[in-house]
């Protein structure tokens, strides 16, 4: 096999991307030189924080360039290496990027067992979704026992394991998703005590009565309606790990919703924490989120459910289709086999 494919920014989108604003492109396998290697793709992982790498405005990270791959974490195999840390055959995770092959100087490289989980898990639940669940809801949120722990998108890969590890923790965990065969697989397998359809339009008078004792976390993912439902029922020192505002991601200019003046107001009446986050800046908890979801993952406290599109040539759409919440549970895309 000589050719390779990859998907680059075509266009920058206004509003909703589109399929024009992406390119399938033919490209030639590189060749790797001293102390490179080159990775073949097996999993690409697609997720919401993507949609800000698109847009040239001002964000956390550079903006992907036009005509330039775009950027995603992978699940890769070394199918030839010049560096003596990495051998033929070993599976690793990389940000090889929307393409089917790319050169690393193994810096960024992660091995994985495969016998320890299976490999798809690396970019999922034992990844970076994984870990932004962890830290976000355990170093910002902070659930005590007893307390009420509110998580949006709660059927996707950061908000199923956000709710799962509040009951951990011995909290209450109650979802909100988006339509009643994700509300049910939330509550009846995940195991939250509650979850609610954000499209009915009797949200906020359901929440408040899944929610007796108002809300201690709210996990937020989304923004729009569901922060608003959510807004009145927050307790005094409440805390609000902001991880995603999905609904606010194709909005072409920023205007100040009209309820801001009493989220202010509640901010310093409640004593509310509110804290944006990366999951890079929780880079030195690695560790702990490793060994204990692991653990979580092996004895069946933590499930996680996959939603799988086959070839890259499906990213574009897959995409897409994300960020409207077509996918049930973590979003990849299967770029290739497990093993040559």
């Amino acid at each position: 096999m000589s050719q390779g494919k990859r998907i680059v920014l075509a266009s920058r989108p206004v509003g909703e991307p589109k399929p024009s604003d992406f390119r399938l492109e033919d490209c030639p396998i590189p060749t790797p030189g001293a102390g490179d290697v080159l990775l073949r793709t097996i999993w690409l992982s697609l997720d919401p924080y993507m949609r800000g790498r698109m847009s040239e405005g001002p964000s956390y990270a550079q903006p992907v360039p036009i005509g330039g791959v775009m950027e995603a974490g992978t699940v890769s195999e070394v199918i030839a290496s010049n560096n003596p840390g990495f051998a033929k055959g070993d599976i690793v995770l990389s940000r090889a990027g929307w393409q089917t092959h790319a050169i690393s100087d193994g810096k960024g490289l992660a091995k994985i067992d495969p016998d320890i989980a299976p490999i798809s898990t690396a970019v999922g639940v034992l990844g970076m979704p994984g870990m932004t669940a962890y830290t976000g809801l355990l170093d910002i949120g902070k659930p005590q026992a007893g307390e009420t722990v509110v998580v949006a998108a709660a059927s996707g890969a950061v908000g199923s394991a956000v709710g799962q590890i509040a009951k951990i923790k011995g909290a209450r965990a109650v979802g909100i998703a988006g339509g009643k065969d994700k509300c049910a697989y939330v509550k009846n397998e995940l195991g939250f005590d509650d979850c609610l359809d954000h499209r009915d339009p009797d949200l906020a008078a359901k929440l408040k009565d899944a929610c007796p004792k108002g809300i201690d976390v709210y996990f937020e993912n989304v923004g729009g309606t569901v922060f608003e439902a959510v807004f009145p029922l927050l307790n005094a020192f409440a805390r609000i790990p902001v991880c995603g505002l999905i609904a606010h991601y194709n909005d072409t200019q920023a205007v100040a919703p009209k309820w801001a003046p009493s989220l202010m107001r509640a901010v310093l009446t409640k004593r509310l924490t509110i804290r944006g986050f990366i999951v890079s800046d929780f880079a030195a908890r690695h560790g702990d989120f490793l060994r204990d979801m692991s653990g979580w993952v092996r004895e069946g406290k933590v499930k996680h459910k996959e939603f799988v599109t086959e070839g890259l040539e499906s990213a574009p759409a897959a995409f897409m289709g994300l960020l409207k919440g077509a996918n049930f549970g973590k979003q990849l895309v299967r770029v290739g086999p497990d093993k040559t």
